[in-house]
């Protein structure tokens, strides 16, 4: 039997085949039960929108930190200082805000993935603080430099919390991509937070343990991420 003579055998006995047919009643009783249950569900607002609001808790747990405690870096600095590094820190934080955005809403586009976003703004943090801070004296350097590092990674927290809570009613498809992407998010608030606050301007003590806060952000949110994960499975 040749191949044209059997791809007609199948279409006539598919033909000859029925689905079973459902009684009507039957489909309206399935429908009935579950109408009640069904509710329209608000549409998420857009990308911009989502974005602004994380980068404004960022914005807002640094300036509440550094009422706190002082603004004593950023009355240290001289106006290219200001300038150059928060103007720094606003486009970084926007860029991680939108990723995070992305990583809640499925089927966004991702422009960078979480591991290049947290090593690209290592990165820049030291390019930028490089040469702005050219004191290198290294006193007390683990005792000064380990309370920054706490204390950005304790403004992060909460940082990171009330990211998620705007984000609440997205799904992150990647748990461990979307927890480090919210952790360098809230690492930037932590850096903020640093950089109004600390007033050592030693070069090394910036240069290490202020990216420092960064790096530890994005780790602890990949841990948080990687636990979700598992708890799903």
């Amino acid at each position: 039997m040749r191949q044209g003579e059997i791809d007609e055998v199948l279409k006539k006995a598919a033909a000859t085949e029925r689905a079973p047919e459902i009684e009507a009643s039957l489909l309206r009783r399935v429908s009935d039960s579950i109408r009640p249950s069904m509710r329209r569900v608000r549409a998420l607002p857009r990308t911009s929108v989502l974005t602004g609001g994380v980068v404004l808790v960022c914005a807002g747990v640094a300036l509440a930190g550094a009422a706190r405690a002082g603004f004593n870096g950023f009355e240290k600095m001289n106006l290219p200082e200001r300038a150059l590094i928060f103007a720094m820190l606003g486009i970084l934080t926007w860029v991680a805000g939108t990723e995070f955005v992305n990583e809640m809403i499925p089927g966004s586009r991702r422009r960078i993935t979480a591991y290049r976003l947290l090593g690209i703004g290592s990165v820049v943090l030291i390019g930028v603080f490089a040469p702005l801070f050219r004191d290198y004296r290294t006193e007390h350097f683990v005792s000064l430099g380990v309370i920054c590092l706490v204390t950005g990674v304790l403004h992060a927290i909460p940082a990171g919390l009330l990211s998620w809570l705007v984000l609440r009613r997205g799904f992150a498809v990647n748990s461990v991509s979307a927890g480090m992407v919210a952790g360098t998010l809230a690492g930037l608030a932590g850096v903020g937070l640093l950089e109004l606050h600390c007033p050592n301007f030693q070069a090394i003590h910036i240069l290490v343990w202020h990216t420092a806060v960064l790096v530890a952000s994005g780790g602890v949110g990949a841990l948080v991420g990687k636990a979700l994960q598992f708890r799903k499975k």
